[in-house]
């Protein structure tokens, strides 16, 4: 069953990820939606994206990640457009940091990675020490979950979406931009938006690839 408070999203029109066909079993449905999700690149993410009441059901849909210690060992940063031509600053800075050579036309492209999806987020995990004393493995694990939560809830609502990093996730320039302390790591961005040309989705592993009986 469709949680009641996504029955007032309609999916985005048909140039959207498309949404599993409407079934009455609870576990087949879930299983087609998880399924269908799969990595769109930010290239081909246009508008229009989440309105804010959606984006509000998919912070609900990331607080529902399991969280040993309830520390909320992460946090999610949204760029909206009026700041996305700083984010495209600290990309710049970021290939000059590790490539001092860099030319003028790699510098742009950088700087142009800013201005993509409709819907641009940064997920951060928080390492930092604290009680109770949560490994930092098990709090990537809760914020992978948070993350998957919000890429399955948009998929339900007919956006496309894809995860992002790269070699700027650790520079001071995108440290500094995002007020980042000790500590905290970005891990990468989230990109959502409606899909504006289709690709054949990767192939998937079989279970006997990654299941063993002990």
């Amino acid at each position: 069953m469709i949680p009641r408070r996504l029955t007032r999203f309609k999916p985005t029109p048909p140039a959207a990820a498309q949404s599993p066909a409407l079934v009455t079993d609870p576990a087949e449905a879930a299983l087609q939606l998880i399924i269908a999700r799969h990595n769109t690149s930010p290239r081909r993410l246009i508008e229009p994206g989440p309105n804010e009441a959606e984006l509000q059901a998919l912070w609900e849909a990331a607080a529902a990640a399991p969280d040993h210690g309830q520390l909320t060992p992460w946090r999610f940063v949204c760029v909206p457009a009026h700041r996305r031509s700083d984010l495209g600053d600290a990309f710049a800075q970021a290939l000059v940091e590790r490539d001092p050579g860099a030319s003028l036309e790699q510098i742009e492209a950088a700087r142009d990675k800013a201005n993509r999806a409709p819907l641009l987020i940064l997920a951060v995990a928080d390492l930092r020490p604290a009680e109770p004393d949560i490994a930092a493995a098990e709090r990537l694990v809760s914020l992978g979950c948070a993350i998957q939560n919000l890429l399955l809830t948009a998929q339900a609502m007919g956006y496309g979406s894809g995860l992002t990093s790269g070699q700027a996730m650790g520079s001071k320039a995108l440290r500094r931009l995002f007020g980042l302390v000790d500590g905290e790591e970005a891990i990468c961005f989230i990109n959502v938006g409606t899909v504006s040309r289709e690709k054949p989705p990767r192939t998937r592993p079989e279970p006997t690839r990654f299941v063993r009986s002990l």
